[in-house]
């Protein structure tokens, strides 16, 4: 098992920044990817960021890029997601995910989110 516990949400102006994390704990061999995704009020989940846990590459939502970064501190066990220029529509609550993979079989591990709300 994985667990995810994300942090770092609160309230903050547009155009502020935000950190949130995840911090990762269990058996991890396996994961594949990490990503962020949020869920805004009346709308579908939806994929924010990824990161690559073999090459450490990146991918991004277009309504995200440049203002968003995802990064990992292994010593931390601990995955970020960076918002900066945020905009009231990046209200929503964030999700960490994990995708792992062991032999055939797939899983994935949510935390439980974080809120973020960004006033105009």
């Amino acid at each position: 098992q994985v667990q995810l516990v994300e942090s770092g949400g609160g309230l903050v102006q547009a155009g502020g920044s935000l950190r949130v994390s995840c911090k990762v704990s269990g058996f991890t061999s396996g994961i594949y990817i990490w990503n962020w995704y949020r869920e805004a009020p009346g709308k579908e989940r939806e994929l924010v960021a990824g990161l690559s846990a073999t090459d450490g590459s990146t991918n991004y939502t277009d309504s995200v890029k440049g203002r968003f970064t995802m990064f990992e501190e292994n010593a931390k066990n601990t995955v970020f997601l960076q918002m900066d220029s945020l905009k009231p529509e990046d209200t929503a609550v964030y999700y960490c995910n994990a995708r792992k993979r062991l032999k055939t079989y797939e899983y994935e591990f949510w935390g439980q989110g974080t809120r973020v709300i960004v006033s105009s």
